[in-house]
C-alpha cells in the first residue's frame, strides 16, 4: 500500500514539472513572437505581426525586431531612439556639433536700370515767347554743359532791355540793379550777355538757352516757330556716366543687406560680362503686394553699356554676424513642431524642438532649443523619425506628423481607404502628379520649404478651394473625390501646377 502511494505522489510531481516546463517554453515562444514585427520601409507607421504588403503603397513588409537590449527605463522614455552601429551605418546617420558661425548668404534678385536722379536736369521757358531757332534738334544727342540749345524771342524781353539802357543813361543806380536782376532771373540772361548789353547799348531780340549739364538729351518738346508759355519744359537731359539700378529684395533677406555692400549684375545683352556697383540706399517701406524692399545701387556707366529700363540679374553676398547655426538637412518640419535629433549618448538620439531664425539656403540660425557643442544628426533625421515610430508606435504622431496614423491591426488584403502624399513646395511641386483610386481619401501634405510669395497659397480651381501655405511648415488638405478624372491645383499666381488623377 505504501509503495502504491509513493508511486502516485512521484507521478504527480513529474506531471506538474513537465506542465511548468511546457508553460515556460510556451511563454518564451510568445515573447519571441512578440519581439518580431513587420513594417513598410516607406511608411514606418504601418505595423503588422506577419509578412504581407503595405496597404498604403503596396510594398512588401520587411522584418523588424524590437530592441530587446534597451533598459526598461529607456523604453519608457518616449523621446529616445537607440541605434545599433550597423543600423547607424545603414541609415547614414552622421552627426556634427552645433557651432557659432558667420551666417552668410548669396542673394540673387532681378532689377532695372534707371537714370541717376542727381544727374538729371530740365530746361524750361522763363517767359512767354516764340521759338526762333532750334540748336539741338533730336533726342539722344550728347550735349556739353553750357552748349546752346534753343533761341526764344520775346517782346517783353526787348522792352526790359530798353528800360535797362535808359536807367544806365540816367545813372539811376537802384533802378539799374533792379532791372539787371530782372534780366538775369526772369529772362535768363547770363552775366556775359548783360555786360555786352552795357557796353554796346544794343538790345537783343532773342535769348539763347544753354544746357545746364553735360549729358544726353532724353526729351525734346519744342519745334521752331512754336509759341511757348512760361514754365513749359523745353528739354530734359541726363548724365548717363552713372546709372542707378533698383533691385527688389525679399524681406527675409534684409538682414544680409547694408549700404555700401558690393553688388554684381549681368545683362541679357552681355551675359559674359559682369558689372560691379554698390548699394547706396535701402527703401524704408516694404511693398505690401510683393513683400519686397526696393534697394538702390549705383554703377559706373562711362562706356554706355547699361541702358535705362534694361533688366538685369544681380547677386549680393551678405555677411551676417556669428550666430548659433545648424545645417538645413538636420531640421525636420512636422507641421506642428520644428525638430532636430540630438545625440545624448553613444548611438542614442532624442528629438529636440527648436526655434529657428534666418535661413541662408544652407544653414538655419538657432534662436532656442540647442546649445553650442551639442551633437546633432546632420543626415538621417527622417530615418531616425521612422525608427522612433517603430520603437514607440503609440507616440509616433508626436514627432512624425507626416506619417500615416497606425492602425491597430491592418488588414493586408483589403483595399486601402486612405492615402497620404507629401508634396514638397520649393519653387515647384514635387511630385507634380498624384494618383489615387476612386473612393480613397487623399491627404495631400504640402511641405513648403521656401518663402516665395508665389507659393504662399494653393488653389484647386475645380473644387473652388484655396488654402494658405505657411512658409517652412506642412499644411494638410484632405479630399475624397466623387468621380474619376483629373483635379488640377496651382499656386496663387498660377505659375506652378500639379494634378491629382483619380482612377477606377
Amino acid at each position: 500500500m505504501k509503495l502504491i502511494i509513493s508511486f502516485f505522489i512521484f507521478f504527480l510531481l513529474w506531471a506538474c514539472g513537465n506542465e511548468q516546463a511546457g508553460h515556460v517554453d510556451h511563454q518564451s515562444d510568445n515573447e519571441a513572437a512578440e519581439a518580431t514585427i513587420y513594417t513598410c520601409p516607406m511608411h514606418p507607421s504601418v505595423i503588422s505581426d506577419r509578412p504581407g504588403a503595405c496597404p498604403v503603397c503596396g510594398m512588401a513588409l520587411v522584418k523588424k525586431s524590437r530592441p530587446n537590449d534597451l533598459a526598461e527605463q529607456e523604453l519608457k522614455n518616449l523621446e529616445q531612439v537607440r541605434l545599433s552601429p550597423t543600423q547607424r551605418i545603414l541609415a547614414n546617420v552622421s552627426t556634427i556639433p552645433v557651432a557659432e558661425i558667420a551666417l552668410s548668404k548669396m542673394i540673387d534678385v532681378v532689377g532695372m536700370v534707371d537714370f541717376a536722379e542727381n544727374r538729371q536736369a530740365t530746361l524750361s521757358a522763363r517767359f512767354r515767347g516764340r521759338v526762333e531757332k532750334i540748336l539741338v534738334s533730336f533726342t539722344g544727342e550728347f550735349v556739353s554743359q553750357g552748349q546752346p540749345l534753343v533761341e526764344i524771342y520775346s517782346p517783353d524781353l526787348v522792352t526790359s532791355q530798353q528800360e535797362f539802357i535808359l536807367a544806365l543813361e540816367a545813372d539811376q543806380t537802384k533802378l539799374v540793379q533792379a532791372l539787371r536782376q530782372k534780366l538775369s532771373q526772369n529772362y535768363g540772361l547770363t552775366e556775359e550777355q548783360i555786360t555786352r548789353l552795357i557796353e554796346t547799348r544794343q538790345t537783343q531780340a532773342t535769348v539763347t538757352f544753354n544746357s545746364p549739364l553735360s549729358g544726353t538729351v532724353i526729351s525734346k518738346r519744342v519745334q521752331a516757330g512754336q509759341y511757348v508759355d512760361e514754365g513749359l519744359v523745353l528739354y530734359q537731359m541726363a548724365d548717363l556716366s552713372k546709372v542707378w539700378i533698383y533691385l527688389d529684395v525679399y524681406e527675409q533677406d534684409l538682414p544680409f543687406i547694408e549700404v555700401g555692400q558690393i553688388a554684381h549684375i549681368k545683362t541679357e545683352t552681355r551675359p559674359d560680362q559682369e558689372f560691379t556697383g554698390r548699394v547706396t540706399f535701402i527703401d524704408p517701406v516694404i511693398n505690401a503686394q510683393t513683400r519686397t524692399v526696393r534697394i538702390r545701387t549705383e554703377f559706373d556707366n562711362r562706356h554706355g553699356q547699361l541702358k535705362p529700363q534694361m533688366f538685369v540679374r544681380a547677386s549680393l553676398h551678405g555677411e551676417g554676424p556669428e550666430v548659433l547655426s545648424i545645417p538645413s538637412g538636420a531640421v525636420l518640419f512636422t507641421g506642428k513642431r520644428t525638430v532636430v535629433w540630438v545625440e545624448t549618448a553613444k548611438n542614442i538620439f532624442e528629438p529636440r524642438q527648436v526655434t529657428l531664425g534666418q535661413f541662408n539656403g544652407a544653414e538655419y540660425e538657432v534662436l532656442g532649443g540647442l546649445k553650442a557643442g551639442e551633437m546633432i544628426a546632420a543626415s538621417g533625421g527622417y530615418l531616425l523619425d521612422s525608427e522612433s515610430s517603430l520603437q514607440q508606435p503609440a507616440v509616433a504622431s508626436l514627432h512624425a506628423a507626416h506619417q500615416v496614423a497606425p492602425a491597430a491591426t491592418p488588414d493586408l488584403t483589403a483595399q486601402p481607404s486612405e492615402k497620404t502624399v507629401v508634396i514638397t513646395v520649393d519653387g515647384d511641386y514635387e511630385p507634380k502628379e498624384v494618383r489615387i483610386k476612386l473612393g480613397q481619401t487623399i491627404h495631400l501634405q504640402f511641405h513648403r520649404v521656401e518663402d516665395s510669395y508665389c507659393t504662399s497659397e494653393v488653389v484647386f480651381e475645380e473644387l473652388n478651394l484655396r488654402r494658405k501655405l505657411p512658409a517652412f511648415k506642412t499644411t494638410t488638405i484632405s479630399l475624397t473625390p466623387e468621380k474619376t478624372g483629373q483635379i488640377n491645383f496651382a499656386c496663387g499666381m498660377d505659375m506652378i501646377h500639379g494634378k491629382l488623377i483619380v482612377e477606377k
